[in-house]
């Protein structure tokens, strides 16, 4: 390599640095730089589309449980805690789901400055359903504890719930407005110079969540009253705002002994349910079995998808279809 050619690199590797140099310095500047996003932490994937309805590009959002994860039994890895550390709120579901219980102290300990915003105030929280097809005898009880019935994985989400309330508010509109709005006072909190930008954004999504309602409504109309068998209990919100009634396979995170299978069963055939609805995440072997025995069919429905509006009219689509 002569000396021409050995400047003219050396020459090329400065120009770069310096370069570089200047980028670093205006991203410091706050001027033009994505990292200077406000950065809002949510446990599940249809909160970060409340979040960004109202926030636009002003916001990044970190969701704490990916898709296809349990919400009630996902760990954050390292790097999300990491990420959390760098965020300005976290806006809790706040009714009591698992994750959200087992994390929040570190959380707080990693980003002490952090706001913390429960999305459950202002809703009236339920309880879970009773084991109205578990009426077993002290017997049955003993058996059970023994670990006869169940095998290990029936335990695998023995802590859901363990406050005894319904922690998936989302799954109603009506209770989505509310969890909207304190979202909103959130933001404006933050950043109160983009407060009428985020005042018509909100008011926008309040407008597209009205009709969804509306929509579902009619989709379920002349409906009131009947029933729709579900592996787990996630749709009590739902079912409760447009009078319907939510028959669980698995209570508490527990699949049913062998009589409890067969009083499902009975009560399938009782109502004239043909359908058993689960969810991404949790085993369909209970509910196919179910399924077989009633000459019925096993359907996906997704209560964590991020594109609520469209998911949440789909979902009520399969609903009117598996109603009985």
């Amino acid at each position: 390599m002569n000396r021409n050619m050995m400047v003219l690199i050396f020459t090329f590797i400065i120009g770069i640095i310096l370069m570089s140099g200047c980028v670093d310095e205006a991203d410091t500047s706050g001027v033009s730089s994505d990292t200077t996003d406000m950065v809002v932490a949510v446990s599940v994937l249809p909160q970060a589309e409340f979040v960004e309805k109202i926030a636009g590009d002003n916001v990044e959002v970190i969701v704490v449980v990916p898709p296809g994860a349990d919400p009630h039994s996902y760990e954050p890895t390292p790097g999300q805690l990491k990420d959390l550390s760098d965020a300005k709120m976290y806006a809790m579901v706040g009714s009591g789901l698992t994750i959200e219980d087992m994390m929040i102290d570190k959380i707080a300990d990693l980003n002490p400055d952090m706001m913390v915003i429960d999305c459950s105030e202002g809703i009236a929280l339920k309880e879970m359903e009773a084991h109205d097809h578990e009426e077993e005898t002290d017997g049955d009880h003993h058996e059970e504890e023994s670990g006869d019935v169940h095998d290990d994985g029936a335990e695998e989400h023995d802590h859901d719930h363990e406050n005894g309330l319904d922690p998936h508010i989302w799954t109603s509109p009506a209770n989505v407005k509310i969890m909207v709005e304190t979202i909103y006072e959130g933001l404006v909190e933050l950043d109160p110079e983009n407060e009428s930008v985020y005042l018509e954004n909100k008011d926008a999504y309040l407008a597209e969540l009205d009709a969804l309602d509306e929509d579902i409504k009619a989709t379920l109309s002349d409906k009131e009253g009947s029933s729709f068998m579900v592996y787990h209990p996630a749709w009590g919100y739902f079912a409760d705002h447009y009078g319907l009634t939510e028959v669980a396979v698995e209570i508490e995170g527990k699949e049913p002994s062998v009589k409890g299978m067969q009083n499902v069963i009975d009560e399938a055939n009782e109502k004239g349910i043909k359908v058993i609805f689960v969810q991404s995440g949790f085993s369909t072997v209970s509910a196919q079995t179910i399924a077989n025995e009633i000459g019925g069919e096993v359907v996906e429905v997704d209560p964590l998808a991020k594109d609520y509006i469209d998911n949440l009219a789909k979902v009520a689509e399969a609903f009117e279809k598996g109603l009985a």
